[in-house]
């Protein structure tokens, strides 16, 4: 089975749209409307109130199938929607003296520079994939009827889209199977998977949803009246064809990930400047005066997209060499008496903030497995591999509900998988808070778990 999650949608685009945005409407605001009065309140009050709004209006939804009829209109609703903000601005404050015809033209200027930019950037992005063959992504389509054989013609006839179309699975054909589709589908490292409900069993979606969660594919239908066992579908359209979603996932919006990045790099500094820097030095001293070795531990360990890093902690055991292969267990003897207290109290998991501030890390998420236990994981534990949609975390909603620590039978680590598969479908920053809170709580009661 392959592990290995073959490119991804661009994380650049949409923080790059924002950038250009928020250039236009307060370079057209300095030079237009506050007269050369300073600047600095109106900016930021509107630059805050862009962002609310776009993700009110859902702004930056926009994908390499989505129609230009569509983006227009995205644009003229976010327009009307900042219109209305810049005259609540003024009306509140009344320093700046805007008046209401400047800020109807200067919403106007905006609204004609961000279409120039919004609609330049499509195209261009258009034409690369077209002239260079770049950003595209490569799908496979299982079943064949009208509608699968009007998606595989809108994917050969519009390489402007980015969709680079390998195969159609005909399962009417004794030839085909599943599992060789699942071969052609590894083999060939195909990025999406398309499947006509109609041309599909009941088991065999079943069979085809496990394969694509294990192997870290994104898996679309193209629907009809047949039931699909999902809770969280989206509606979505390539040309005039429907799709449905299975999984989605809000970290993969970007401002999300902003976010969420903007909260880690926050919360692991304060961590690293208030507590790390006289509490390291102590840790140090007591792990030198009771054995021989490192302060700290690196383990190489399975992250977002299945990609290896070091992971830090500070050394809880005396130094062995099935460190990297087995886990600590109850009354484990490699455990030292200092290494006990930093683990009950999970004091020995501080320096991964550092991951967190790296990048390699996020403060709440799955916890990453050593990559010995991630690939007999992936093997036997259905599902497993979805935990690498996201970053691993420090803390993460498995471990404050009691599947923390030790795996000591298959109940454990399926109830892990079952509560971070819940956290990557609904994560929010309260429900992060949440965790970091309760995280908190645990430390100082002692969980059992802790050893």
């Amino acid at each position: 089975m392959s592990l290995f999650k073959h490119g991804r949608y661009s994380g650049y685009l949409r923080p790059i749209s924002y950038i250009i945005d928020l250039s236009v409407i307060n370079a057209i605001a300095v030079f237009y409307l506050v007269n050369g009065k300073d600047p600095v309140i109106f900016s930021l009050f509107m630059s805050l109130g862009w962002v609310l709004l776009s993700v009110y209006s859902q702004f930056y939804e926009v994908y390499r199938y989505t129609r230009p009829i569509n983006i227009l209109s995205l644009i003229v609703k976010q327009s009307i929607l900042y219109l209305l903000l810049v005259f609540a601005f003024s009306g509140l404050y009344h320093e700046l003296d805007i008046y209401p015809r400047p800020i109807v033209k200067y919403t106007l200027l905006c609204f004609l520079f961000i279409t120039l930019f919004k609609f330049t950037i499509y195209y261009l992005l258009q034409k690369y994939r077209t002239s260079f063959g770049g950003n595209y992504r490569t799908t496979v389509i299982l079943g064949i009827n009208k509608k699968t054989i009007a998606l595989e013609k809108f994917f050969n006839i519009t390489p402007e889209y980015g969709y680079l179309h390998k195969k159609t699975f005909n399962f009417k054909n004794k030839d085909e199977s599943l599992k060789n589709c699942f071969d052609y589908i590894l083999s060939e490292r195909i990025d999406e998977i398309y499947c006509s409900i109609s041309e599909l069993t009941n088991s065999q979606i079943a069979d085809i949803v496990d394969f694509a969660d294990n192997n870290l594919k994104i898996l679309k239908f193209i629907p009809d009246s047949k039931e699909i066992y999902s809770k969280r579908l989206r509606y979505e359209y390539y040309d005039y064809i429907p799709i449905l979603t299975l999984r989605t996932i809000p970290l993969e919006d970007s401002v999300n990930t902003i976010i969420k990045r903007g909260f880690d790099i926050l919360f692991a500094s304060i961590v690293i400047v208030f507590i790390l820097s006289w509490l390291t030095p102590l840790i140090a001293i007591l792990i030198k005066l009771e054995s021989k070795g490192p302060v700290f531990f690196k383990q190489s360990r399975n992250g977002f997209n299945y990609k290896e890093f070091d992971c830090y902690k500070f050394r809880s055991m005396t130094p062995n060499k099935d460190a990297h292969l087995y886990q600590a267990t109850r009354d484990d003897e490699r455990v030292t008496k200092v290494g006990r207290f930093l683990r009950k109290t999970s004091i020995d998991e501080l320096p991964q903030f550092f991951n967190v501030l790296f990048g390699d890390m996020s403060v709440v998420g799955p916890r990453p497995h050593m990559v010995s236990h991630t690939t007999m994981y992936a093997k036997k534990i259905d599902k497993f591999m979805v935990r690498h949609f996201v970053k691993p975390g420090i803390t993460g909603l498995a471990q404050i509900s009691g599947f923390r620590g030790e795996v000591e039978t298959d109940k454990d680590i399926i109830g892990r998988v079952k509560y971070d598969i819940f956290y990557i479908e609904n994560w929010s920053l309260l429900l992060d808070m949440k965790i970091i809170f309760q995280t908190f709580v645990n430390a100082v009661k002692g969980d059992e778990k802790a050893y």
